[in-house]
């Protein structure tokens, strides 16, 4: 690896040459070249190429060998396409120049309501961190609440839009989900398994978040036995007929597009001495998958673990941050945010949740200043936001 590094200039050399030998001059004068990284499992450098405007948009990479070979290397109309598509994605790309973060001072909050309407009266940045779990599609088929999969889709779309437009630059948006079981309604049809987490990539690559991580949570053996997934093979063991039982579910992580770095958020935010306390020591997840129980609430059917908010809270939040939570259920986001020494939003539109939070944020040991704001805020087919 020693010798490799002694090899970074002559890398960058090389890349130069190769974009003044086999690209146009007008191409040439819009690439600027990343930095040179050697890959150890490809024993190869790898340079990316990226916009000269726009440097954190890469439009192509070089590959060369230890012995000074480029063995890889794009064609010069996809380096040409490519340029002609940055910055047209609607989304602003910064410069990561030095500037102040500031935040709004919006305070604890519970609201009754529908997200979509109420986060539309909230200004840029009043939250830091997004985590939620969206309401199963048709979880309870008596009760459905969408004409069918892909309205469920865009409802999703437009709540994860108006999230987008409360969260604060380049910060994270942690949403836990997975594939829902749509039941067999007779003998002679099949079940269905809906692959949300996929679905919902492309949702939410369209609002303007991108993606960062994809976390499992992995509940312990027998946690998914209550569906009956896999009984049909379990008792005739016959091929094509293979269902295993279902223990995980996704902790995807995506951030809010922008030009800068992490380390902008670190470097300007307004408050380090909230920083240097939010600081993770000691042991912490090294890997991707989390192994937490499964917790229970006698009023509502699929709440979080504590263990599972806490994690995302370390990883993905400040003291002091605003977490929002726009499918809040019984409230175990501002629960445990409370119990962190930070800040909470609480969306929920059913008025028995609200209650749940309500009350239970109010017994809290050291109950938190929180504001209630019960009226009700209802989705209109123009899609206006009313109050009664």
């Amino acid at each position: 690896m020693t010798a490799a590094r002694l090899l970074t200039d002559d890398a960058r050399r090389l890349a130069q040459g190769w974009l003044q030998e086999w690209l146009p001059g007008r191409l040439a004068a819009a690439i600027s070249l990343g930095l040179p990284e050697w890959d150890d499992r490809l024993e190869r450098w790898r340079i990316a190429l990226v916009s000269a405007k726009e440097p954190g948009q890469p439009v192509g990479e070089i590959q060369i060998d230890r012995d000074g070979a480029i063995v890889r290397a794009p064609a010069p109309t996809m380096v040409d396409e490519r340029l002609n598509l940055v910055g047209r994605n609607g989304h602003p790309v910064r410069n990561g120049k030095k500037s102040r973060i500031s935040f709004p001072p919006v305070p604890n909050k519970v609201i009754l309501g529908d997200c979509r309407a109420v986060l539309s009266e909230f200004p840029a940045s009043s939250a830091q961190l997004v985590f939620t779990s969206p309401p199963y599609f048709n979880a309870k088929p008596e009760c459905a609440e969408y004409v069918d999969y892909p309205s469920y889709l865009d409802f999703l779309g437009e709540a994860f839009a108006a999230c987008y437009d409360a969260l604060a630059e380049g910060r994270f948006l942690i949403v836990n989900v997975s594939p829902v079981l749509v039941r067999r309604t007779s003998r002679s049809t099949a079940s269905k398994r809906l692959p949300i987490p996929f679905d919902l990539h492309p949702v939410l690559d369209r609002i303007g978040f991108e993606f960062i991580d994809d976390i499992i949570w992995r509940k312990p053996e027998g946690a998914g036995l209550h569906l009956g997934r896999g009984r049909r093979f379990a008792a005739d063991r016959q091929p094509l007929q293979y269902k295993p039982v279902t223990v995980t579910e996704y902790v995807l992580v995506y951030r809010k597009k922008t030009g800068r770095l992490i380390d902008w958020n670190l470097r300007n935010h307004p408050d380090p001495e909230a920083l240097e306390r939010s600081r993770i020591l000691g042991e912490y997840d090294k890997t991707n998958v989390w192994d937490i129980t499964p917790s229970n609430h006698a009023l509502h059917p699929a709440v979080f673990p504590d263990e599972l908010v806490s994690r995302v809270l370390r990883y993905y939040s400040f003291e002091g941050d605003s977490v929002l939570d726009p499918f809040a259920g019984s409230g175990t986001v501002g629960r445990v945010a409370a119990g962190m020494g930070r800040r909470f939003i609480l969306v929920e539109k059913r008025p028995d949740y609200f209650d749940v939070m309500r009350r239970e944020l109010q017994q809290l040991a050291s109950a938190p200043p929180v504001d209630f704001d019960d009226l009700q805020y209802y989705w209109s087919a123009d899609h206006n936001a009313e109050s009664v």
